[in-house]
């Protein structure tokens, strides 16, 4: 499945600094707010364990048995409080966040940035408010694109017996919404049961928290967990999401050595070796530093916050299609060729029809590559499978 996750947070948070890290492109990163003005669009990569491993002939795909699989990422520019009227640059980045499926919120942890994203004392500001105004702004967007043209829409509805559901969502569908988020969040605050002419200011805002928590589901990434005091991590902790402890500035910094020849690292390791003494002091003090804070949280955080949005929040597994299930290859050899994202609960006719529409429409079953058995299209694939599809020639 084609997926993307967005970067979201307020102005100086280290978005950049993240995006950077986990894309290793070249955006602009400075210590004020506004530094990205347009959204950066990028790829980053899933960590998982690669299946080679399990076979003589390796992938050529993996780093010692690590698979980076790619994924979409989007930074999109700071957001303030009431940007979703049109305050800062307003709109036009909450809109980006339609092509998200989830959401990675960068927080300042360590407080050392107002609630515009300007520079204050460290600790100075409570991050909660942050991970709160994220939420707001989400949710009044949401509320600004429906409450346009409620009234007149909740009469038609009544009046021609339409499905209210399907109804929220075509005038929700440029915000990311579908009819099943909708018909979820109607359930979870019991407004399905209400006559929507009545529905308040209040209910409707209401029911667009409810389809921002399941359309757009959110990570904390507590980035500059470096420097951060000690009760804003565990604030953050408590809070009801899934927290990760980062400091994208040393992910960026380990990535950017091993792309110089200094390190050898895999993105999300717990350590790095030094491949070259032809070091400065100024380098070797900072990669000694970086070393404290892998050994302070296990790692950086950046590679954990994409790896747990993607297997946690979203809810996917890794399956990989081959041609020749002897041999887990396609049919010039290439061991391992194609590792595709899908939902857990998907089938074989399911991958089928990712690999291609015409396959899926002509899919006869599938063959678990590791015991050789025979699949029907209804069988749910597991993480980590290797399968062949075997479909009709074409007329």
């Amino acid at each position: 499945m084609s997926m993307t996750i967005g970067l979201a947070g307020k102005p100086n948070a280290g978005k950049s600094t993240f995006f950077k890290a986990a894309t290793l492109a070249n955006v602009e990163i400075a210590n004020y707010p506004f530094t990205t003005i347009s959204a950066n669009h990028g790829v980053t990569y899933v960590r998982v364990e690669c299946p080679c491993k399990d076979k003589e002939k390796t992938c050529g795909k993996c780093v010692d048995g690590v698979r980076l699989v790619p994924i979409d990422i989007i930074d999109v520019a700071g957001l303030v409080p009431d940007a979703c009227k049109g305050r800062g640059l307003g709109n036009t980045f909450l809109d980006e966040l339609r092509q998200a499926q989830a959401i990675i919120h960068v927080v300042d942890a360590s407080g050392g940035t107002d609630v515009e994203g300007n520079p204050v004392e460290i600790g100075d500001h409570d991050p909660l408010e942050d991970v709160a105004f994220l939420n707001k702004e989400i949710t009044m967007w949401l509320y600004g694109i429906l409450e346009r043209n409620w009234a007149k829409l909740a009469r038609k509805i009544q009046a021609e017996g339409l499905k209210l559901d399907a109804v929220i969502a075509e005038q929700l569908a440029g915000a990311g919404i579908s009819e099943s988020d909708v018909n979820a969040a109607l359930m979870d605050t019991g407004l399905a049961r209400m006559d929507q002419v009545k529905w308040s200011e209040e209910d409707m805002i209401r029911l667009c928290d409810a389809m921002r928590e399941i359309s757009k589901p959110l990570l904390i990434a507590a980035n500059k967990a470096d420097i951060a005091p000690r009760e804003n991590l565990d604030k953050l902790r408590d809070i009801n999401r899934i927290v990760v402890p980062t400091s994208a500035a040393a992910e960026l910094a380990l990535k950017s050595a091993a792309k110089s020849g200094i390190i050898r690292y895999v993105p999300g390791d717990r350590n790095f070796d030094l491949l070259t003494e032809d070091i400065t002091k100024v380098q070797k003090k900072g990669l000694e530093a970086i070393q404290k804070v892998i050994g302070m949280f296990g790692s950086t955080g950046v590679q954990e916050c994409i790896n747990r949005t993607v297997f946690e929040l979203l809810d996917l597994i890794v399956v990989y299609p081959v041609e020749d299930e002897g041999k887990w290859s396609d049919k010039n050899g290439n061991v391992l060729p194609d590792a595709y994202l899908m939902k857990r609960g998907s089938t074989c006719h399911d991958l089928a029809y990712q690999i291609h529409t015409e396959i899926g429409d002509r899919f006869l079953y599938a063959v678990d590559a590791r015991t050789r058995l025979r699949l029907g299209e209804k069988h749910e694939l597991k993480n980590g499978d290797v399968i062949k599809i075997v479909s009709t020639a074409k007329k």
